[in-house]
């Protein structure tokens, strides 16, 4: 069985997600869909999909797609993953699927009444560095203490990951953190029972915090502090250490470090070094197998309550 997939949205992140698919033997590009036809039937041309959209509806009323992935500016992650579902169409959909702890929680009700596969696009589940770091905790060789986690990148304009212009507006809390504090519960195996967020100034234009600090603390004592900025003028993304009571690793993207900064060959971890292609995979092995795939919006709904909790907090 092959799994016909559309990707919706075709900035930085969803040519990631057509070249990851482009590696998957059991998926095809079907469809894609953008804003702009032109820009949509160029890149159709390019990953040899089907046809091109600019109508979401039209897209979803085909009869040979099995599964969306969402790309998409954030705004419009809630209403399009409810539009999915509600056209019987199993959905992938990038962080956050929403900015309200509400709209998630209607695509996990709807998720259960539907019975369709809903995965969000929490990427740091799928890396082999954390996959390694997982693997470890699963066997019972290694417990964590503390994370440690940087996310820092210089955007004071209002650009994607490849420095073009964007239509809509990025955000440390909604999406950054909610990588970190999505991996923290999913690493400890436990809930987040004590959450602080403070934050800098708002940027004048952009309307967002520049600067944020988080602390999360689960129900068996773990802690975890992120830093976030969007003022950092170095290497870009998130460092993660892991301080646990048999060892300490550092993580960078896909490569992984002990504590004294030996490196650690994952890539035997998973098929890929990738770890948006491992997402995908598991996408399209939940749509063939029929079964609950790892980052679920059941799985990570426990995110979305913290991240509500740090937003109730700092608009107070």
């Amino acid at each position: 069985m092959t799994v016909n997939l559309a990707v919706v949205g075709l900035g930085a992140f969803g040519h990631k997600h057509l070249d990851a698919i482009s590696q998957i033997a059991d998926a095809k590009i079907q469809y894609v869909a953008h804003s702009t036809l032109d820009a949509a039937e160029e890149v159709a041309a390019t990953y040899g999909a089907k046809a091109a959209f600019t109508d979401y509806a039209e897209l979803l009323a085909q009869d040979d797609l099995d599964g969306v992935i969402l790309a998409t500016p954030t705004q419009m992650h809630h209403a399009q993953t409810i539009q999915a579902l509600r056209a019987g169409k199993n959905v992938m959909v990038e962080i956050p699927m929403s900015d309200s702890l509400a709209g998630v929680q209607e695509i996990v009700d709807l998720q259960r009444e539907t019975g369709l596969i809903a995965m969000a696009g929490h990427t740091r589940r799928f890396n082999p560095s954390h996959q390694y770091v997982h693997k470890k905790i699963q066997a019972g060789e290694l417990s964590i203490l503390q994370m440690d986690v940087q996310t820092y990148f210089f955007r004071r304009t209002n650009t994607n990951a490849l420095g073009k212009p964007r239509s809509w507006t990025d955000h440390l809390l909604w999406h950054h953190a909610a990588h970190t504090v999505d991996l923290f519960q999913y690493q400890t195996g436990e809930k987040v029972v004590q959450a602080n967020a403070i934050q800098g100034p708002k940027h004048p234009e952009l309307g967002i915090a520049m600067d944020m600090s988080i602390q999360l603390k689960t129900e068996g004592g773990k802690i975890c502090t992120l830093s976030l900025s969007f003022n950092n003028e170095g290497p870009f993304g998130s460092y993660f250490r892991y301080i646990g009571d048999t060892a300490t690793y550092v993580a960078r993207y896909d490569d992984l470090f002990t504590g004294a900064e030996e490196q650690i060959d994952v890539s035997q971890v998973d098929v890929s070094m990738n770890g948006i292609e491992l997402q995908d995979r598991e996408f399209v092995a939940a749509i063939k197998e029929g079964r609950e795939p790892n980052s679920s919006v059941a799985q990570v709904l426990p995110c979305y309550i913290v991240l509500d909790a740090l937003q109730q907090q700092l608009d107070y």
